[in-house]
């Protein structure tokens, strides 16, 4: 199956988000694979604040830009197309945001012996 990443756009900071959305992330994974899919991955971001901008030589404290909604988390999904990706990551707890689904590259890492 094809893999899919689930980006977790919220207003709310993953550390204060309500229980019952957290309770919804927690059993995510068997929730999509009732319905045919695989939750490879999931991640959690900390906070906005303490990302770091790196573009070329300029090295700044926090995002790019300033936005309501930060990229609070992530899924992994493995989906048999994009409908069935699109799908599941309908499923994704929301408190206030929304999610974006985009497929993945496969890239073969080679390792060295």
């Amino acid at each position: 199956m094809a893999q899919y990443a689930v980006l977790i756009y919220e207003q709310v900071p993953p550390d204060e988000l309500p229980p019952e959305i957290m309770d919804g992330h927690m059993s995510l994974p068997e929730r999509i694979a009732a319905k045919g899919g695989r939750v490879v991955a999931g991640l959690a971001l900390e906070r906005n604040e303490t990302a770091t901008a790196i573009r070329g030589d300029l090295i700044t404290d926090g995002p790019f830009i300033e936005t309501k909604e930060v990229l609070g988390g992530l899924y992994i999904l493995e989906a048999r197309d994009l409908d069935h990706a699109l799908a599941l990551a309908r499923m994704t707890p929301i408190v206030d945001g929304g999610v974006e689904v985009r497929p993945m590259l496969d890239f073969q890492v080679v390792e060295e012996s």
